[in-house]
């Protein structure tokens, strides 16, 4: 998501006059696009803003923090680092070219029925093979760990007429899949669910592939599960966040579900979907026994990846309040706990990847030489194809991060999208 509302706010610098340079040396302005999801991030923020302070002593460079901190700290962060010019919060990414000229704080939350996606210009796309797209913003489930309702608000979808014509808009300058995005992109309502969001934009003609992220497993429907079977540029890669594997744990963590329920949902997924998922370790109040179960539903579980974490206090949430109440893991058992669980699935990663060795799979070239499968593995192929191109690879060797192999076969060759050629002007005298 932040990606993208870095390219979105790019996008409108660009229609205001400015220009990306590779370097903040010689930047104008400098914009701080921040995610809060984790402590460490927000750490990483005021470390920058540190080198960035000098750029504005020396050559009185702008600075603008943007994102989910700007939005939980608002004009506090003013406070804590007053050479800071403007701060944006997710829901005014329109206003940033407005706010690189005069400075303040835009963090208010817009009001469901006034607010309005950021429209992508396709332009920025041409030449990529891939793309994100936005279909809705915001959350409703208020987990007790997370700061995202806090930070991106209730959930808003876009309309799913709007969202179409962007894919359509893409494709036409040479993208070939599209990944949709927001923070809870099962609970999607903007007209239809998000199933049948789904079959209508592989309906855009010359797409390849669709990809989504993320998802809650309470709004994991029997549609979106047939449309796995069902729609062919469905790519088989469904990361469903079950945070931990013990009840108890669940229900402090506000989940709603039970491993019970999760493990009936992922087991009606069809063959051969890649699942990953997200693990917190060390959550308030976390005892030796929820651990062991937490292992024990990792181990019977065939998860491809997963994406683990010690956790990380977040202001305004429901854990924070009742981490008295529930105790504090301390930090080196809860390191040991995340070293058990990431020394699990890593094992696990590393077979599998090796199990493909030998065979071959098609992969959706992102750059030279690099590309993912249809699973979502990154390969890494010699070869002559362009960015664009499906290709099949044949596996040559595995690592615990990637596939390698060669090229084998080119499936499909991605079409040449020119620029629009510019309007001329000739001025003669009579």
């Amino acid at each position: 998501m932040n990606e993208s509302d870095s390219q979105r706010m790019g996008e409108t610098l660009a229609r205001a006059g400015w220009s990306p340079v590779g370097e903040p040396e010689s930047a104008d302005l400098v914009l701080v696009n921040t995610c809060s999801i984790r402590e460490k991030a927000e750490d990483k923020l005021y470390s920058a803003l540190g080198r960035y302070r000098l750029l504005k002593a020396r050559r009185g460079t702008r600075i603008g923090i943007a994102g989910c901190v700007a939005q939980q700290e608002k004009d506090r962060l003013l406070h804590r680092a007053p050479f800071v010019d403007f701060v944006l919060g997710p829901d005014h990414l329109d206003k940033v070219a407005e706010l690189a000229l005069t400075g303040g704080v835009e963090t208010d939350f817009l009001d469901t029925e006034q607010y309005l996606f950021p429209q992508a210009d396709p332009e920025s796309s041409r030449g990529k093979a891939t793309a994100f797209v936005t279909v809705m913003k915001g959350c409703d489930n208020v987990c007790s760990f997370c700061v995202v309702p806090y930070t991106r608000g209730r959930e808003v979808s876009r309309p799913y007429a709007e969202i179409v014509r962007e894919v359509g808009s893409l494709v036409a300058v040479g993208v070939r899949e599209v990944t949709l995005i927001g923070q809870n992109v099962n609970s999607y309502a903007g007209g239809c669910g998000f199933a049948g969001m789904i079959r209508r934009i592989a309906a855009v003609p010359g797409l390849l592939r669709i990809r989504f992220t993320t998802s809650h497993p309470m709004d994991l429907s029997p549609e979106l599960v047939r449309c796995f079977s069902e729609v062919p540029r469905l790519m088989p890669h469904f990361h469903l966040p079950v945070q931990h594997g013990a009840d108890s744990v669940l229900e402090r963590m506000r989940r709603k579900y039970t491993i019970a329920e999760y493990e009936r949902r992922i087991g009606e997924l069809p063959p051969g979907i890649a699942l990953t998922s997200d693990i917190i370790c060390g959550f308030p109040g976390e005892t030796d026994d929820e651990h062991r179960r937490n292992i024990e539903f990792l181990r019977r579980t065939p998860y491809d990846n997963l994406f683990s974490f010690i956790y990380s206090p977040r202001p305004h949430t429901g854990a924070i309040l009742k981490l008295k109440e529930w105790g504090e893991v301390p930090h080196e058992i809860a390191i040991r706990r995340l070293d058990e669980v990431q020394g699990l699935q890593m094992a696990r990663t590393l077979r599998r990847h090796r199990e493909r060795i030998g065979s071959e799979v098609e992969v959706l070239v992102e750059d030279t030489g690099f590309g993912r499968s249809r699973e979502n593995w990154t390969v890494h192929f010699t070869g002559e194809a362009r960015i664009g191109d499906l290709v099949k690879v044949r596996v040559e060797s595995a690592s615990l991060v990637a596939l390698r192999g060669t090229q084998v076969e080119t499936l499909d060759r991605a079409p040449l999208a020119e620029r629009p050629a510019k309007r001329r002007l000739a001025v003669v005298s009579a």
